[in-house]
């Protein structure tokens, strides 16, 4: 399972949703869907421009967690 901390570094920033809109242009229910890490595939610009936004590597916002062991 892919994890996304969107919402941890949201928190960490103190922005709400309606922030990373006005800075990203992002629509409303794509940055829903990652906030609630519920979305099924994330486009590479919108990871490129997340991670500008919070200043950090595509690791912090994105993780592998294995779900077996």
């Amino acid at each position: 399972m892919i994890r996304c901390h969107l919402a941890r570094l949201m928190g960490e920033h103190k922005m709400k949703i309606s922030d990373v809109l006005r800075q990203t242009g992002f629509s409303r229910n794509a940055v829903t869907l990652m906030y609630k890490e519920i979305a099924q595939m994330i486009d590479l610009g919108a990871l490129d421009k997340l991670c500008c936004l919070f200043e950090c590597q595509v690791a912090d916002m994105l993780e592998f967690a294995d779900e077996q062991g």
